[in-house]
């Protein structure tokens, strides 16, 4: 259970990376540091009483509208870490919630900027915020020296792959789980790439719900494979926006 303090501006939680959790290169997968992101995130609020369990109240709920996470390294196999998450900004509309990860020595190996939404579970539309006074009394000068998330537009795709969403991709609110868009983008890399290269910035923006059983076409633009640009499309309507920049893996 997370102790309650409303004035806790910066909130850190540490973790250990468990042989279980890694991936090829025995290092920690993006997908599960967007599980850590998310479940920080929610400890805080929590922490301030404006979680889940509060919201849920008022038939609302805290929805990650855009990810961008830089990474020097990620941690590795048998390697304690941890995220620590505070607010840069907020308007009526979304949140900025930041992030720093740190190895077991302090060192920041990583940062992550952050947009949520409070959304009527309802009806689906954006909820005024600026009520939740919280949040202003919580904002830092905290520094994120990481660039905020490019502008993702349409492209044009070298590869188109497609896929059906099924009950695995599904989470409790009934559309396709944030993790699991991530995992798609990430597997239409083969092994070879993942082991030359790592991700060192992801940008990743979710415009619309997906459910299941729906087809998505996942656009690919990988003219540079550096530099990608990846969509999922589920028929003339774009569902989510992302962009992997990779870099070599030290021999």
């Amino acid at each position: 259970m997370i102790e309650s303090n409303p004035n806790l501006k910066e909130y850190s939680q540490s973790f250990y990376l468990s042989a279980g959790e890694c991936n090829a290169q025995a290092e920690m997968p993006i997908t599960l540091l967007m599980n850590r992101i998310i479940e920080v995130a929610t400890n805080h609020a929590n922490s301030w009483g404006v979680g889940y369990a509060r919201l849920i109240e008022d038939n609302q709920g805290w929805v990650l509208s855009r990810v961008t996470i830089e990474m020097t390294r990620y941690p590795r196999v048998d390697e304690f870490y941890s995220l620590t998450t505070w607010i840069e900004d907020y308007n009526r509309h979304f949140s900025q919630r930041n992030m720093e990860i740190a190895d077991n020595d302090g060192n920041v190996i990583g940062y992550v900027r952050t947009i949520w939404v409070v959304i009527n579970l309802s009806t689906r539309e954006s909820v005024d915020i600026s009520k939740l006074s919280y949040i202003a009394a919580n904002v830092t000068e905290h520094p994120c020296p990481i660039e905020p998330q490019s502008r993702l537009r349409p492209f044009e795709p070298t590869r188109t792959e497609t896929y059906r969403f099924q009950y695995t991709d599904i989470d409790f609110n009934g559309h396709v789980n944030t993790v699991r868009y991530l995992e798609h983008i990430i597997n239409q890399f083969p092994w070879n790439h993942h082991r030359e290269n790592f991700i060192s910035r992801m940008e990743i923006s979710f415009v619309k719900e997906t459910y299941y059983d729906e087809e998505a076409q996942i656009l690919i633009d990988d003219n540079d494979p550096t530099n990608i640009r990846l969509d999922i499309n589920v028929g003339d309507t774009t569902r989510v926006r992302s962009r992997l920049i990779f870099q070599k893996r030290e021999k």
